[in-house]
């Protein structure tokens, strides 16, 4: 039995697509596959420089800070006119290591970077996407806001919560022309790893009926397909990227 390979091929010329995390890893990935199918892609994140061309901009935030995003927002808006598209990417781990251990302001962190920046974020692009009736929305979860990853619960709360605000929000805007959806991966290989001891990226893998880590290209196809003319019925969604590891 053959079986079929190929890309999908996508075209979003005329889009706007803002990528928070953009700089790196996942978010990279997702920026290069918007611009390659006719987007300008513009990433928000920490490391980024107010760096503006044609197909691509950058812009410095800290999903933390509503401050930023508001910043990036306008300017967004007053270089390129809209937003079409916004993939909430930011992310932290912060360490490995059992509840009783993890340090309250380290605790803190992780929740403030990865669900309440998906609130902020999400409360400064929304109205842009309702006044123009039409966007999608992706949010980048994890499989262990639905499993509760052991010596990570800072993390899987978080994602739990990203995961509620997902369904939360596509009810909210299911008349409204825009779409909002997650995804929920198991391990990728990107630098947020390094952030884990090799143990715990071990026990990811073993865990995986493919006995491997996921790639940052194989979730920025799934976040273009979220995106495009292809999914019109898909809203408050969670789509696993696990390897087969996702039992529900």
């Amino acid at each position: 039995m053959s079986t079929a390979r190929g890309t999908a091929h996508f075209d979003f010329s005329g889009c706007v697509a803002v990528v928070t995390g953009g700089a790196q890893g996942i978010g990279r990935a997702i920026c290069d596959a918007f611009a390659n199918s006719g987007a300008t892609a513009v990433s928000w994140d920490l490391t980024d420089e107010p760096v503006v061309s044609d197909r691509r901009a950058g812009y410095r935030v800290d999903v933390s800070k509503p401050d930023t995003i508001a910043h990036a927002t306008r300017a967004t808006l007053e270089r390129f006119g809209r937003i079409d598209l916004l993939v909430n990417n930011a992310g932290f781990a912060g360490p490995t290591e059992p509840l009783e251990h993890t340090d309250p302001d380290m605790w803190a962190r992780v929740i403030d970077v990865n669900l309440l920046g998906v609130y902020h974020t999400c409360r400064s692009v929304v109205p842009v996407m309702r006044s123009a009736g039409v966007g999608r929305i992706v949010n980048i979860a994890s499989l262990a806001g639905k499993e509760g990853t052991p010596n990570a619960s800072a993390y899987s709360a978080a994602k739990a919560g990203v995961i509620a605000l997902t369904k939360s929000l596509g009810k909210e805007l299911a008349r409204s022309g825009v779409l909002v959806n997650a995804i929920a991966p198991a391990a990728i290989e990107t630098p947020l790893l390094q952030q884990m001891s090799a143990e715990h990226v071990q026990t990811m893998i073993a865990k995986s009926p493919l006995a491997r880590l996921g790639t940052v290209d194989e979730v920025a196809s799934l976040v273009l397909w979220l995106c495009s003319a292809a999914s019109t019925f898909n809203t408050g969604a969670i789509f696993d990227l696990s390897g087969g590891r996702a039992t529900y």
